[in-house]
């Protein structure tokens, strides 16, 4: 059974800075037994970062539809596992006002990071959380899951216009925490081929082997670390050369490394 200690010990090794901003993309089943369960993963993510900001996604696209029009920023559950959940209901954690992928974030700047959600029309627009993460030479820490989970991505191939990627608007609304309500028309990613993101697992091998990402275990996750603004800017030059990159699981020829 792993303790507080031994996670914050697994962070250090693994390369993680306390003044990092950090997103999470989470399986807490695979870290194993912790003392104290998930809120003692989240208690040591939160005390390792202090001087950092941590975020997790909060997202609800999996509920949010025609019928189910209206985001509750204060009341709706996380569709994306039970560390997401957990957080944001605690104290001090701030959560953006994205109809279908809102983030969560603790620590140096967190309000600031998450206002003006509710003004772009797409999951990751360039201008919202996660072009922020971009802008503030964020990292990402894939936490016993894989890079299928690599949600910005879709806003990588958002930014580079690639076509086939978003789908038309739904009349979406917002509750905000003072009880109004705006209207939020929200596209929805979208391909020519069912579950894209399946195909994001194709990074890896460059990015570990141009040393963009680490790999190593908190608790028995093995986790992958990486720095998000390279990882985006190899992925636009990939998709300079091969906009449909993420329509099929072929490669990333090996070439394409050494230029």
């Amino acid at each position: 059974m792993y303790s507080k200690q031994d996670l914050i010990n697994h962070l250090r090794e693994l390369g993680l800075r306390p003044t990092d901003t950090l997103l999470i993309h989470s399986s807490m089943k695979a870290v194993g037994e912790v003392d104290g369960g998930a809120d003692t993963v989240l208690d040591a993510f939160s005390e390792y970062l202090s001087q950092g900001l941590l975020v997790l996604p909060t997202h609800t696209w999996a509920q949010m539809n025609d019928q189910y029009r209206v985001f509750d920023v204060e009341n709706e559950p996380s569709c994306v596992g039970i560390l997401t959940e957990l957080f944001r209901k605690r104290p001090g954690v701030v959560r953006s006002w994205h109809p279908t992928h809102s983030l969560a974030a603790l620590g140096q700047g967190a309000e600031e990071f998450i206002q003006g959600e509710e003004r772009f029309d797409s999951p990751c627009a360039r201008e919202g959380c996660y072009g922020k993460l971009y802008d503030r030479g964020a990292r990402v820490l894939f936490l016993g899951v894989e890079l299928n989970r690599n949600t910005i991505i879709h806003g990588v191939e958002e930014w580079a216009n690639i076509t086939n990627r978003l789908t038309a608007p739904q009349a979406l609304q917002v509750r905000t925490p003072d009880g109004r309500l705006i209207d939020r028309p929200m596209r929805r990613h979208g391909a020519p081929v069912p579950n894209i993101h399946e195909n994001y697992v194709k990074l890896t091998k460059p990015l570990l082997e141009l040393g963009i990402a680490v790999e190593g275990k908190i608790g028995d996750a093995k986790s992958i670390l990486i720095d998000i603004k390279p990882m985006c800017d190899l992925t636009l030059e990939f998709l300079k050369r091969e906009p449909d990159l993420f329509l099929d699981k072929e490669p990333i020829p090996t070439e394409w490394l050494k230029g």
